[in-house]
């Protein structure tokens, strides 16, 4: 398990991380999800003391990280897959880093195999493509057979195989009691695979649960179609259902079709079109960051 308590970091004025509180369990993947300069990759530095808090601290496995007596067995990180000398063969890069963590040597060709990189091992690590180096840098967190991996935006360079391929190492390592934290924008990409996840936006925590539960909170949306918007959303109000206008439809969520269908019907509201989506939790995230945004798109022109 990781336990983050009160984790706090200021750069002059700006509060790049701001009073984090969770818990990352055991056998399970957990997601870490914000926009742009949420504060992500400060947290993670600071979980594996790349970076010091001014105040907080984090726990692995129930000890601060910076008392674990050989880290690499207890953590295994990836926070930039091109931390690695370019004119190293990948075989001599985790020998070198086997060595650091005094760790056997025998474990270089069992995690070369487990990222399945043996047939590129005695290539220069300057000729790998973004894709090859993340299975280095994979490797090398790797190591150590530590109980958890910490690892930042894994998936970048990776085709689709390797995508797949990643995922389900992560669900493996999970199943095996192992502790996965993983940042990723590809949020449709971590709702196949992570159980949990933590969400941040302009330092702050936003949620900390499991991805069903953030997917069921108004997972299912009604859109109706009427001429009497107005009248409608007025009525809905009157009734506690949460309703906007979008595009010229009424938008209801957490409630079901027939429900609204009955309020249409008792006030005599003429509706053209009444429908039932399902949000994806990509939609709930969205929804979730929004406002602590740091860049934000205007939105697209309607033809």
């Amino acid at each position: 398990m990781i336990t983050v308590s009160g984790l706090t970091k200021q750069y002059g004025s700006h509060v790049a991380v701001d009073d984090l509180t969770f818990e990352v369990a055991a056998s399970r993947v957990t997601g870490f999800i914000g926009p742009n300069g949420a504060g992500k990759s400060t947290t993670m530095r600071m979980m594996v003391g790349l970076t010091r808090p001014d105040r907080g601290e984090v726990r692995c496995s129930g000890v601060p990280y910076r008392d674990l007596k050989s880290p690499a067995r207890t953590v295994g990180s990836v926070l930039d897959a091109r931390c690695m000398h370019p004119g190293r063969t990948a075989r001599n890069h985790l020998r070198a880093t086997a060595a650091l963590s005094r760790i056997p040597g025998s474990r270089v060709e069992a995690v070369l195999a487990e990222v399945g990189l043996e047939t590129a091992a005695d290539q220069r690590a300057g000729t790998f493509s973004l894709g090859m180096r993340q299975r280095l840098a994979l490797a090398g967190a790797l190591l150590g057979d530590p109980e958890i991996l910490l690892l930042d935006e894994p998936s970048n360079g990776l085709d689709p195989a390797g995508i797949r391929w990643l995922r389900d190492h992560h669900s493996a390592f999970a199943a095996r009691g192992g502790t996965v934290f993983v940042s990723s924008h590809l949020i449709s990409e971590l709702s196949m695979f992570a159980h949990d996840l933590v969400v941040i936006g302009g330092g702050k925590l936003l949620a900390a649960e499991p991805v069903v539960a953030i997917t069921a909170r108004n997972a299912v949306a009604v859109v109706i179609e009427t001429p009497d918007a107005v009248r409608l959303l007025d009525l809905l109000a009157e009734r506690g259902l949460a309703a906007d206008a979008v595009a010229g439809r009424v938008v209801v969520r957490g409630t079901s079709r027939a429900a609204v269908s009955q309020v249409a019907y008792d006030s005599g509201i003429h509706v053209v079109g009444l429908t039932e989506t399902s949000r994806s939790l990509e939609d709930s995230l969205l929804d979730m960051t929004r406002s602590s945004a740091e860049f934000a798109s205007a939105p697209s022109a309607t033809r």
